[in-house]
């Protein structure tokens, strides 16, 4: 039974479109553009044209209406279109009078695009969660308005809108993002655009908003957590890592005698032991330590000979002395 409703509903439909379509078609006129898309005050000009011999034709309009004539060839103009709901169409007198419908669109680029960041200011935090907000005041018509979000150059996403609505609206969308650290210095931005079809402008016009700056703060972090260095007269520690705020360093190890706070130590300005060397880098949000392992030449040298002697099957290592 349900089957035969949504039969006897498609049936109805088909027929309805049918119908109007010839009606369309039997009326011999031809519209062209067959479409306008104007933008807000802008001028536009449709002709309306007869294919056959007929006993007047006009366009029936709340503005640039032309009254009726025995021309082929009439054209609908306005010079500065504000009606946001206008509905032209050309009529004829032929057999019988018939009508066309021309669809029009007009578009209003938006008085302006913003974007800010919602109940927050100042830098962010690595690892949390933020919500980007754009809006878009005064555009039209709302359903042909896609709004991008670009980090960069980058697209990383879009909103369209299901309104339908000729006359402008303000629209308001939102992104969330979640930071880390190569994100520090990142760009933000949003961008109106108005999609309106191959009759529109083309390029499709769009207004972007100002650049978000995200300043982003996070702790410092070493790509390794420790480093083997064979000693020799220029031996260099170097615990340099990103954070931001900048962090400070210290230094622990049996060997230093007195308290460093540079990043980078060298053998050319400290005297630098076989040994473990740590350095902590921190700042407000945490630190993270590396450990520096300086070996001797001969110590290294030992370690590397064990380590070719222990792939041979069947070999027993005995530690012993090479010159290097």
């Amino acid at each position: 039974m349900l089957q035969r409703f949504y039969g006897l509903v498609y049936l109805s439909a088909v027929l309805l479109f049918v119908t109007l379509t010839g009606t369309q078609a039997e009326c011999p006129v031809q519209l062209n553009p067959q479409r306008a898309v104007v933008r807000y005050s802008g001028s536009v000009a449709v002709n309306c044209s007869a294919s056959v011999p007929h006993k007047g034709m006009g366009w029936e309009a709340s503005e640039g209406a032309v009254t009726m004539t025995r021309d082929s060839l009439i054209t609908w103009r306005v010079s500065n279109l504000i009606e946001w709901d206008i509905q032209p169409f050309c009529y004829i007198n032929h057999e019988k009078q018939c009508q066309v419908e021309l669809p029009v669109t007009i578009y209003k680029t938006p008085d302006s695009v913003s974007i800010s960041i919602v109940d927050h200011s100042g830098p962010m935090i690595e690892g949390k969660q933020y919500e980007l907000r754009c809006d878009v005041h005064n555009v039209a018509p709302v359903q042909d308005l896609t709004v991008k979000w670009y980090k960069g150059q980058t697209l990383l996403n879009q909103t369209t809108f299901i309104e339908n609505s000729k006359t402008p609206v303000n629209e308001t969308t939102t992104l969330l993002i979640r930071p880390d650290r190569a994100d520090d210095g990142a760009q933000y931005r949003c961008e109106a655009e108005l999609e309106l079809g191959a009759e529109g402008p083309q390029p499709p016009p769009k207004e972007t908003s100002g650049r978000l700056n995200v300043e982003l703060y996070y702790k410092p972090k070493h790509f390794n957590s420790t480093e083997t260095i064979i000693k020799n007269d220029e031996v260099t520690l170097n615990c340099t890592v990103k954070a931001n705020p900048a962090p400070t360093y210290t230094w622990h190890s049996e060997h230093l005698k007195e308290e460093i706070s540079f990043s980078v130590l060298q053998a050319s300005t400290v005297l630098l032991s076989p040994g473990n060397y740590t350095c902590t880098a921190t700042n407000s949000l945490g630190s993270d330590s590396k450990v520096f392992i300086i070996k001797s030449e001969q110590t290294a040298c030992l370690w590397m000979y064990w380590q070719s002697i222990s792939l041979k099957p069947n070999t027993l290592a005995l530690p012993c002395t090479l010159p290097c």
